[in-house]
C-alpha cells in the first residue's frame, strides 16, 4: 500500500476558495468541469530570505503537471489569502511586520489574466496580528481574526474589490492569568445566516448572526460554546448541508464535533476525537488545518510535529467522525495542505522544511501517491485555488 493509510482510506480532501456568492459569483465550475483547463494556486507565506509575499502556481488538473512557484505580489507576511466568490480578487492578511500600528494589516488585489496579482489598497484591520479572513457569501463583507489582541473585526468590499473600514469589532476577554483570547478561524455558515470564530486562547467558538445587506453581525444567544479546557480550538468548518460543524484542536490534538442549529445558531457537542494513531508515542506537537471532502463524506486534518495528515469518515446522519488513517506530509510541520476543484492533486505546505509537495489522489481508494514534484518555497502556509479563465 502506499504511504498514505495504513488503514482502509477512501478520502479525498478539498481546499474551498470560498462559497461562490449570490449576487456577484460566477456559477462555480462541477468537479468534471474543473478537470479541464488551468487552475491557478495561490500560496501564502510568513517572507523571509526564501519567500517575498504571495506566489502562484498554474496546475493542469487533466495531468497533474504543476509549474514552479512564482512571485505574484510582494507582501509581507501574507499568512492567508482568500478569494473573492467572484474570482476576480484576492485578499491577504498581513499577520506582521512595519505596518502603521505596527498590528498588521488587510490588503486587496485584483487577479490579472496571467496569475499575477495588482495591489488595490490596504486597511488596518481594527486589531493586531491578522491571521485569517473569511469573505460571506456575497462577497460584501471579510471577518478578519485577529490573534494578536484575540479580536474580530469586519471590513466591507467595494464593487471594484477595495477595501472600506468597519466600525464593527469585538474584543474578547482574558479570563484569569493563563487564558488570554486568541482569535485564530471564522466560517460563514451554509445560509450566510451566522459567523462561527474559533477563539484558540478562550476555549471557545463563537458565534454571530449575520445581517448579509447591511454587513452588520450581532452576538448570537447563546453568544458560545465551550470546548474542553485546554483544547485550544484553531480552525473549523461546517457539513455541507450546515446541520454539523467540526474544529481542530491545537492544543490536545483532537477534533471536536458539534451539532449546529441552523434556526438558532446554537452549537451542541456530540464528539471529540484524538487526531494521533492509538498506538502513538512521539512528541505530540500541535494541530493546524481542517478542511472538510467536497462530498462532504470525508475530514482531514494536519497534525504538526508527527507531520501527517489525519482522516475521518463522517456519518452524515449522525455527523459523528471514524478514524481512517494518516499520511506523512513528507517533510516538517505541516500547517496547511489543499486539493484542487477536480479532487485528483493534492499540495502540501511544510511550513519548517520550506517545501510543498505534490501528491495524487486515488478516485477509488483515495490513497494518496507521491508525484515526485516538490518545490522549495520558504514556509508556505495557506493554499487557495481559482479555475483560470
Amino acid at each position: 500500500m502506499p504511504l498514505f493509510y495504513r488503514h482502509l482510506m477512501s478520502c479525498v480532501v478539498i481546499l474551498s476558495v470560498g462559497v461562490f456568492g449570490l449576487s456577484f459569483a460566477d456559477k462555480p465550475a462541477s468537479a468534471e468541469e474543473a478537470k479541464t483547463g488551468t487552475t491557478l494556486v495561490y500560496i501564502g507565506t510568513y517572507t523571509g530570505p526564501k519567500s517575498q509575499g504571495i506566489y502562484v502556481c498554474r496546475l493542469d488538473p487533466a495531468t497533474g503537471s504543476l509549474s514552479k512557484p512564482e512571485l505574484a505580489a510582494e507582501m509581507i507576511n501574507p499568512s492567508w489569502v482568500t478569494i473573492h466568490p467572484n474570482g476576480r480578487f484576492l485578499y491577504a492578511a498581513g499577520e506582521s511586520g512595519p505596518y502603521k500600528g505596527g498590528g498588521g494589516a488587510v490588503s486587496a488585489f485584483s487577479i490579472g489574466k496571467d496569475g499575477k496579482l495588482t495591489a488595490l489598497n490596504s486597511q488596518e484591520p481594527n486589531g493586531k496580528g491578522p491571521c485569517h479572513l473569511a469573505i460571506d457569501q456575497t462577497g460584501r463583507t471579510i471577518l478578519v481574526s485577529n490573534y494578536g489582541d484575540g479580536s474580530m473585526s469586519s471590513l466591507l468590499v467595494a464593487d471594484d474589490g477595495t477595501l472600506s473600514p468597519s466600525t464593527w469589532v469585538d474584543r474578547y476577554p482574558t479570563l484569569g492569568e493563563k487564558q488570554k483570547p486568541h482569535a485564530h478561524h471564522s466560517a460563514f455558515d451554509p445560509t450566510n445566516r451566522f459567523a462561527v470564530t474559533c477563539d484558540a486562547g478562550l476555549d471557545r467558538i463563537v458565534v454571530y448572526r449575520f445581517d448579509a445587506a447591511t454587513g452588520s453581525l450581532s452576538a448570537n444567544d447563546p453568544p458560545f460554546a465551550s470546548t474542553t479546557a485546554e483544547t485550544h480550538p484553531r480552525h473549523l468548518t461546517f457539513s455541507l448541508d450546515g446541520r454539523f460543524c467540526y474544529d481542530i484542536d491545537e492544543k490536545s490534538m483532537s477534533v471536536t464535533a458539534f451539532r449546529f442549529n441552523g434556526k438558532s445558531g446554537v452549537l451542541s457537542q456530540i464528539q471529540a476525537i484524538s487526531t494521533l494513531p492509538a498506538d502513538f508515542s512521539g512528541k505530540a506537537g500541535s494541530t493546524a488545518e481542517l478542511i472538510l471532502h467536497p462530498s462532504g463524506k470525508f475530514l482531514y486534518g494536519s497534525n504538526r510535529g508527527p507531520d501527517n495528515i489525519v482522516g475521518y469518515s463522517v456519518d452524515q446522519k449522525t455527523g459523528k467522525l471514524t478514524l481512517i488513517g494518516h499520511t506523512s506530509t513528507l517533510g516538517k510541520t505541516c500547517r496547511s495542505f489543499g486539493i484542487d476543484p477536480s479532487g485528483q492533486w493534492m499540495i502540501v505546505g511544510n511550513q519548517n522544511s520550506d517545501t510543498m509537495v505534490q501528491f495524487k489522489i486515488n478516485q477509488s481508494t483515495s490513497e494518496l501517491t507521491p508525484t515526485g514534484t516538490t518545490f522549495d518555497l520558504g514556509a508556505p502556509v495557506c493554499f487557495q485555488f481559482l479555475k483560470a479563465k
